[in-house]
């Protein structure tokens, strides 16, 4: 079976293998002719040779072993002893990696290399190795928080006086199901708090042209349930790395409190909404130990569907409903997370 071995493992090996010799070794002991010799050519010379029968010798070649000891890290020990075992061919690369080659997983022998359509006229070689087995549970929670704020800022000689500040946490706990090597389905549940708060905002442009913002205050609080699915491709034999894109379908309900000054008296505007949103998140996982990984995401492409119903100052003020579509990447909406297989 070929079985793609590093080029430093190879190295060791060559380090460690015997120099081929010309030597000379006794065949079996034969008696020649000797001066005072009695016995024919075909007598068995005795033990111990005489001068009436000398022992000849037949020039043959030999590889003498030459013993060299070579210390190597432990997480090389099983891939040299895979390289000294008859029949394993040494290749460079993944090119010419063993698509056929297999694993066991829970007394199960599944492929390493999974099968990939491929997208284009060539085929550039790329494999999808195996990251998560089918049958694996993934148990996990993703975070995010991001912060942002300015103190006595000063601007262009116009801007001055500017204190502002803003903030986001979510956290998003979710339990998913491989049901298929590198692939898996689940449920997600969300709780997102959010604020932007301007205690003062000057802009002095002439005598006369002066305006001045402050106390205003921007909350938003919204719980989210979703469902997932996730398809992985690994990107190492070892399968320690991989990309993956994740699509969820979710419902949040939650509502916002936008508070400024109006005249001598302050505002209050509440939004209530529900929203319906499909989004595509992109994201790098790697396995920090056999069952636990590590994952970053970004939430760069969407579309939603929100339902919005406002009050002001506790007297209805109206409803709307409307739609869209978002491609950016959003400081706020990266992820960092830790999942759990079982």
């Amino acid at each position: 079976m070929t079985r793609p071995i590093h080029l430093l493992q190879t190295l060791l090996i060559l380090l460690a293998s015997a120099w081929s010799s010309e030597a000379y070794a006794c065949a079996p002991r034969q008696c020649v002719q000797g001066p005072d010799s009695v016995y024919t050519l075909s007598a068995t010379c005795p033990t111990a040779c005489t001068p009436a029968c000398k022992c000849g010798c037949q020039a043959k070649r030999s590889k003498p072993v030459r013993m060299v000891t070579v210390s190597i890290p432990d997480t090389l020990v099983d891939d040299v002893r895979m390289l000294l075992n008859p029949g394993t061919e040494v290749v460079a690369g993944t090119a010419h990696a063993d698509r056929m080659e297999r694993t066991v997983f829970r007394g199960d022998t599944i492929p390493m290399v999974l099968k990939s359509r491929n997208l284009g006229r060539f085929d550039r070689g790329l494999l999808n190795w195996l990251f998560i087995p089918r049958g694996t549970w993934n148990l996990g929670v993703t975070a995010s928080y991001g912060e942002v704020g300015t103190q006595d800022l000063e601007m262009f000689g116009v801007l001055d006086d500017i204190n502002i500040s803003a903030n986001s946490f979510s956290v998003k706990p979710y339990i998913t199901y491989f049901i298929k090597d590198n692939f898996s389905v689940g449920m997600r549940f969300g709780y997102n708090r959010s604020y932007a708060g301007i205690e003062s905002f000057n802009i002095n442009i002439d005598e006369g042209m002066e305006f001045n913002l402050s106390d205003i205050s921007y909350r938003n609080q919204s719980y989210t349930a979703a469902a997932v699915a996730t398809q992985y491709i690994g990107l190492t034999r070892r399968g320690r790395f991989s990309i993956f894109n994740q699509v969820d379908l979710s419902l949040t309900n939650g509502y916002s409190d936008f508070n400024r000054p109006f005249g001598d008296k302050m505002k209050y505007t509440r939004t209530q909404y529900t929203e319906g949103r499909l989004t595509f998140s992109p994201g790098v996982s790697v396995l920090m130990m056999e069952n636990v990984s590590f994952n970053v995401s970004l939430g760069v492409f969407g579309f939603y569907l929100r339902h919005e119903k406002q009050t002001d100052n506790g007297a209805p003020l109206g409803t709307r409903l409307n739609s869209g579509a978002n491609f950016r990447l959003n400081i706020f909406n990266i992820n960092f997370g830790i999942g759990v297989h079982i």
